[in-house]
């Protein structure tokens, strides 16, 4: 197998690693009994449901698309090992934060969790940045909603 068909197929696997870790946490979340979700006070910005799903899959899409710069990138290689745990870890809290929102109602919790990943979405960019600057831009607008939906968190944990 040629190199660039070995790239196409790593491009491939990293697109649908983020696109599983998605599905694999929408499932767990139990998404389809949101009943307790409508009853909740939110604000009138709160974006419509059906926003959600394809917002998350073109994320999902950017994110695996970075992952595989970083992948092929020429780098040091414990810069790499520790953008490729940074990148790991805000995937995990990225995971997690639908699990502790939807299905077990932790508002709180998940506020903190997405508070967290914040953080390490803004340190795996910047890691990503020194490594393949298109990688870190890549994760921009994952970054942009992230923010916006760590506010929107805030915001229906305090009218609730």
């Amino acid at each position: 197998m040629g190199a660039k068909a070995k790239s196409i197929i790593l491009l491939v696997c990293c697109i649908l690693l983020c696109q599983i870790v998605g599905i694999s946490s929408a499932a767990l979340s139990n998404v389809s009994d949101r009943s307790w979700f409508y009853e909740l006070n939110k604000p009138t910005w709160n974006p419509p449901g059906y926003l959600f799903a394809p917002v998350w899959t073109v994320l999902y899409l950017l994110m695996g698309i970075s992952l595989w710069l970083i992948l092929r990138a020429t780098a040091v290689q414990k810069q790499k090992i520790n953008a490729l745990i940074l990148f790991s870890v805000q995937l995990f809290l990225n995971f997690l934060w639908s699990i502790l929102f939807f299905r077990f109602q932790l508002i709180v919790v998940a506020f903190a969790d997405i508070i967290l990943l914040d953080f390490l979405v803004i340190a795996t960019m910047l890691s990503f940045y020194n490594i393949k600057k298109l990688a870190a831009w890549l994760l921009l607008p994952y970054l942009l909603w992230i923010v916006f939906a760590s506010y929107l968190n805030y915001t229906i944990w305090v009218l609730n």
